[in-house]
């Protein structure tokens, strides 16, 4: 059952030339076979293509076994990171016909290292959205209960990696959008330091706020894939030139007896589900049980975080998305009367109802009158919240929170109710927004059967120190071993 081991797991018995790539590939796409239907986690799959690159791998190979991290381990990417060749559509009909000519930075190492692409994960259209229900493909499903949302925009890659149809796969976060997927499947998701990793080829949602990241089985998994990807990319001008550990070498002590740990009072008051809030205690005190000092401290301006992120996101949302215009690349409707009913009919026809909301609220608080106001004041409290952060590191190590307030929600749910689904990023925003890493890791699971994830954050490109913690909690607990039994 080779769709059933991690990335760790797959890659030892690859290199001890127990199994070929081509069996791999054969084992994962048969797994894509019997459960995609139901999940529906994916937009386009890979499959002759990947079988091929499997044979000429093996070929290649010959019994050579010194191989790389990635090499034959079959990963799933999100469909808004270009992949040549292959269609990248934002789950857009903007962009449904889209095939990019290049790669992205983060498929570009990949491929250095001979990793196998699966297919593209299915997401909310162009990033917005928090339940991966705003498609234009459709919804997909939570592997654990097929009524409920597998979150959002990584919606996709989070129930493809929960549904073992593939070993890992990448996400992009711009406010939760890697944690909080993988909180409602039960699996790790990491949002690295903003510059950490390339953002070079991932399609633009909010620039100053977007950031790829893995998706995995383990935090083991996550360190790996997180190593593979990370570093200094000269063709994106906001990738830091910051030297990339050895994220595996957090694992060499299991103990957190040095570390301590904040707690913030603000995110656990009311609103609150009392499961996330029973499960995110316990994993607390089991932390404090492995060692970590754990302190009470305060992050004041977290209930800002909300209106301050959607005020920056949809400017950002509004000033990127304005090159799909019918004239470059995408879509372009036929029935036209002149060139601005073009542009017009084309962005109407392209964009969904969500898009279409933020691109008017980033025009909005954009236009003249209204940017000091909204725009300006939101920058302005982003700073404060980043001095919360640096204030609170000052007396802590990391910090642990919920990821959301609430197990996943039904299908249909909060769709009619934008602000409601706004409010499921609550505990996630302020992370993009100070540019700092977090990871999700499973701690438990709701009385209905549902996952539930806590969230860890550290200081900037300190992903080593969350990895740690995070490891040392898996490994003293079973959450993360727990797997979805889809029917």
């Amino acid at each position: 059952m080779l769709h059933k081991l991690t990335l760790a797991e797959l890659q030892h018995k690859f290199t001890a030339g127990e199994v070929t790539a081509s069996d791999i590939t054969r084992a994962y796409f048969l797994r894509i076979n019997q459960v995609e239907p139901r999940v529906r986690a994916f937009v386009t799959q890979c499959k002759q293509a990947t079988m091929d690159q499997a044979e000429a791998l093996d070929r290649k190979l010959k019994g050579w076994r010194k191989t790389l991290p990635m090499m034959a381990m079959p990963l799933a990417v999100k469909d808004n990171i270009c992949t040549q060749n292959v269609k990248t559509t934002c789950a857009s009909r903007m962009l449904e016909h889209f095939t990019p000519p290049y790669n992205a930075t983060v498929i570009t190492k990949l491929q250095e290292q001979g990793y196998l692409l699966v297919g593209k994960t299915n997401l909310d259209e162009f990033a917005m959205g928090s339940s991966t229900e705003n498609s234009a493909f459709g919804p997909t499903r939570n592997p654990w209960n097929a009524h409920m949302v597998p979150g959002g925009s990584s919606g996709g890659s989070a129930a493809a990696v929960a549904a073992d149809e593939c070993v890992a796969a990448l996400g992009s976060d711009t406010g939760g959008s890697i944690r909080q997927p993988a909180s409602f499947c039960g699996v790790v998701g990491l949002k690295p330091t903003y510059g950490r990793v390339s953002r070079y080829g991932l399609v633009a949602f909010a620039s100053s706020l977007d950031q790829i990241g893995p998706i995995t089985k383990n935090v083991t998994d996550a360190a790996l894939l997180l190593g593979a990807i990370a570093g200094h990319d000269p063709r994106d001008s906001t990738s830091a030139d910051v030297p990339v550990p050895d994220y595996t070498n957090a694992f060499k002590k299991r103990d957190i007896k040095k570390l301590k740990l904040g707690v913030p009072e603000e995110y656990f008051a009311s609103g609150l589900d009392p499961d996330v809030g029973r499960a995110v205690r316990a994993a607390i005190e089991e932390l404090r049980n492995l060692g970590a000092t754990v302190k009470e401290i305060t992050l004041p301006t977290t209930d800002a975080a909300v209106a301050t992120y959607y005020v920056i996101a949809t400017a950002e949302a509004s000033s990127n998305l304005a090159r799909y215009d019918g004239v470059k690349y995408g879509l372009r409707t036929k029935e036209t009367t002149d060139l601005l009913n073009m542009y017009m009919k084309t962005r109407e026809e392209g964009f969904g109802a969500e898009v279409k909301r933020r691109i008017m609220l980033g025009t909005y608080v954009l236009s003249a009158g209204y940017y000091d106001a909204y725009y300006g004041k939101a920058q302005s409290v982003r700073t404060l919240i980043r001095r919360d952060f640096d204030a609170a590191f000052q007396d802590v190590d990391f910090i642990v929170t919920p990821v959301t307030p609430t197990p996943a929600f039904k299908l249909g749910e909060k769709v009619q109710d934008p602000l409601q689904m706004y409010l499921s990023d609550i505990f996630t925003i302020s992370v993009n927004l100070a540019g700092l890493p977090a990871i999700a890791v499973p701690c438990g699971f709701s009385q209905a059967g549902l996952p539930i994830g806590m969230q860890l954050i550290g200081r900037a490109f300190e992903e080593s120190t969350i990895l740690h913690a995070a490891y040392a909690y898996e490994q003293a607990t079973q959450w993360c071993t727990k797997r979805a039994i889809i029917r």
